[in-house]
């Protein structure tokens, strides 16, 4: 079993270890890639997955009922953690809120659990991607325009892959075939691109930073294990949503927190250390996960 998820695990982070490097050494600018990951290759690889004739959108709808529920318990945690031990709710909730389910969730699904896998995980990637834009976005600043998340292209992506997978539109099959191509670019690329963004963070603030590391995902693991109690799912989404309950903060977090002057240097020492714990945790996950 340990050989197995050090298998699973170790092109992850060996992939984002490379970025790390590469970033220390080159110092890379990478905001066009990461644009072109957010706008291009993430929508491609969502519509690659919701568009294809195997998905049923009816069939993952307790999945994203139990996603739902690990989101926003996770949020409803942290605001009672962040009352208790002094923390600023804007700084405390959003990275215990929100996890790293695409630079890290995606690929690991289909590491750990094959190709079948990634829909599913791309419908708790999207469930949280819509709260991180709209009420993440408006938690760190109440005069924005939550309607606005109508204009990402990942989730542009989300409706045109689930209006085409419901109403049986047969998408050409080399048309198709380009779009997961251009999907399948967005997965090592955004582990790359983890790497890279994690030597711009710093650790200012090691005790939080250590705090929320550790919080997000026994928080996220213990909800995971409640939801499988109260509502049935098949055997790979079980696993699928204890792994997403186990994942650190996301880095976007620290750019939203760098964009609305959120003490965006506390919350990056949240996303560094939670990125490089996660290791164990994502050990632990899998450990209790796989069959």
């Amino acid at each position: 079993m340990l050989i197995r998820i050090i298998s699973i695990l170790f092109p992850l982070f060996a992939i984002t270890a490379v970025g790390f490097f590469v970033g220390r050494k080159m110092k890379p600018d990478l905001s066009h890639a990461n644009k072109l990951t957010m706008d291009v290759f993430v929508p491609a690889l969502v519509f690659a997955a919701l568009a294809n004739k195997e998905f049923h959108i009816t069939e993952y709808i307790p999945l994203t009922i139990a996603t739902l529920i690990v989101v926003i318990g996770s949020g409803l945690a942290a605001w009672l953690l962040a009352h208790l031990s002094g923390l600023q709710v804007k700084t405390f909730v959003p990275p215990m809120m929100f996890n790293n389910c695409g630079n890290l969730g995606l690929p690991l699904a289909v590491l750990a659990f094959g190709e079948l896998a990634l829909a599913p995980a791309v419908v708790m990637f999207m469930v949280s991607n819509l709260l991180h834009f709209t009420y993440g976005a408006w938690l760190l600043d109440h005069r924005i325009k939550v309607w606005n998340v109508w204009k990402v292209p990942s989730v542009i992506a989300t409706v045109a892959g689930l209006v085409v997978g419901i109403l049986g539109v047969q998408v050409w099959p080399p048309l198709m075939l380009a779009i997961r191509m251009l999907g399948e670019i967005a997965i090592p690329l955004m582990l790359f691109a983890l790497g890279v963004r994690l030597t711009d963070s710093r650790i200012t603030a090691v005790g939080i930073g250590v705090f929320g590391a550790v919080a997000r995902p026994l928080v996220g693991m213990v909800l995971a294990l409640g939801v499988m109690m109260l509502i049935e799912l098949p055997t790979q989404e079980r696993a699928l949503l204890l792994v997403f309950g186990a994942l650190p903060p996301a880095v976007l977090n620290f750019i939203f927190a760098e964009r609305y002057n959120q003490q965006p240097e506390v919350v990056a020492s949240m996303v560094l250390i939670g990125n490089v714990s996660a290791l164990v945790f994502l050990s632990a996950a899998l450990a209790i996960s796989l069959p």
